[in-house]
C-alpha cells in the first residue's frame, strides 16, 4: 500500500472518531443531566476525552507523513507513537476525574437516575463497539500504533458504558423495590469505570513509550529479513542485523560478509542490491549496509569488534 493511501485511510478513521465522539458526548451528557445519572455523566466525560484522543491521533498522523529532512533523516514515523502516548495520558487523567466525581457522590444525597439513561448507554455501547472494530482492524492493516491505541480507547468506552448500564439499572431497580443500598449502584459504576479507564491508559501508555525508545525487533521477526539478504548473490553471511521499529515502519542496520577478493566497487554493488531488495518490503523505509570481508576460518586480523 502506498504511503498516500495509508495516511488517507488513517486520517479518515481519525475524523470518523472525532465526529462520532462529539455526537455521543452530547447525547450522553444531555441524557445524563436529564436523568440525573452520575455514571452516564462520567461516561459522557469519557467520550469527550476520546475527542481529544482522536485529535491527537490526527495531528500525529499528519506529522508522521512528512518526508525525511535534514534534522529527521529517518523520517517522522515516531510522531504516531508520541500521539499514542498523549492519548494514553489524556485517558488516565479522565479516569482520575471520573473516580473523583463518583467518590464524592457517596457524600451527597442520592437519587436514582431516570430510565432514559439506559437507552443512551445502550446506544453508546453499540456505536463504540463498531468504532473499536473498525479502527482496530484498520490500525493493524496499516501498522498504525496510534490508531490501535485509539481503537482501545473506544473499547474502554464500551466497558465503561457496560459498567454504567449495570450501575444505572441497579439504582433504578433499588429505587422501585425500595432497596436503598442498590441506589449506590450508579456512583459505584462510576468508580468501576474510572479504574478500568486508568488501567487501560497505563497499559497502552507503557506499550507506546516502549515503542518510542528505539527498541529492535526480536530474532523471530527479523528472520524474514535475513532470508531476503541471504538470497542476494555474493552475500556469504549476515554478520549482524538490527531492525528498529520507527513508528509504522522499520529501519534496518546490517553487516554482511562478501568475498574479500572482490573490488571495493563490486562490494559496494552487493550492498546496493541488498538495500534495494529490503526496501521492496512494504514496511522497510531505510537500510544501512556495512560490508565485511568473508573468511571461512576465523579472521586472523579481526580483533576489533567494530568490524563485525
Amino acid at each position: 500500500m502506498e504511503q498516500k493511501d495509508r495516511f488517507k485511510q488513517a486520517e479518515t478513521a481519525a475524523w470518523v472518531g472525532i465526529i462520532v465522539n462529539i455526537l455521543l458526548t452530547i447525547i450522553k451528557g444531555v441524557f445524563g443531566i436529564k436523568a440525573n445519572s452520575k455514571a452516564l455523566i462520567a461516561d459522557a466525560v469519557h467520550s469527550a476525552s476520546d475527542i481529544a484522543g482522536s485529535l491527537a491521533v490526527y495531528v500525529g498522523l499528519r506529522a508522521a507523513k512528512q518526508p525525511p529532512d535534514e534534522e529527521h533523516p529517518y523520517g517522522h514515523g515516531k510522531a504516531e507513537s508520541v500521539a499514542a502516548i498523549i492519548v494514553s495520558v489524556i485517558l488516565f487523567i479522565v479516569g482520575v476525574q471520573i473516580g473523583k466525581s463518583s467518590f464524592e457522590s457517596f457524600f451527597k444525597p442520592l437519587e436514582a437516575p431516570g430510565s432514559s439513561a439506559i437507552y443512551a448507554v445502550l446506544f453508546s455501547i453499540i456505536v463504540k463497539e463498531a468504532l473499536f472494530r473498525y479502527k482496530y482492524r484498520l490500525g493493524k492493516k496499516l501498522n498504525s500504533e496510534a490508531l490501535v491505541v485509539n481503537a482501545y480507547e473506544h473499547r474502554s468506552d464500551v466497558y465503561s458504558s457496560i459498567a454504567a448500564l449495570i450501575g444505572i439499572g441497579a439504582s433504578i431497580i433499588g429505587n422501585k423495590l425500595n432497596v436503598e443500598w442498590l441506589v449506590f449502584g450508579d456512583p459505584v459504576a462510576g468508580l468501576v469505570v474510572s479504574v478500568m479507564v486508568m488501567r487501560m491508559a497505563w497499559k497502552l501508555g507503557a506499550e507506546s513509550i516502549y515503542n518510542t525508545l528505539d527498541h529492535v525487533l526480536d530474532d523471530e521477526k527479523t528472520t524474514v529479513y535475513k532470508k531476503i539478504v541471504l538470497s542476494v548473490p555474493d552475500v556469504k553471511r549476515v554478520d549482524e542485523l538490527h531492525a528498529r521499529q520507527h513508528g509504522y515502519y522499520v529501519i534496518i542496520d546490517l553487516k554482511i560478509a562478501v568475498n574479500p577478493e572482490i573490488t571495493v566497487a563490486e562490494g559496494h554493488q552487493v550492498g546496493k542490491n541488498v538495500k534495494k531488495k529490503l526496501l521492496s518490503q512494504p514496511d522497510v523505509h531505510n537500510v544501512l549496509v556495512h560490508i565485511n570481508p568473508y573468511y571461512s576460518e576465523p579472521d586472523p586480523i579481526k580483533n576489533d569488534s567494530n568490524d563485525r
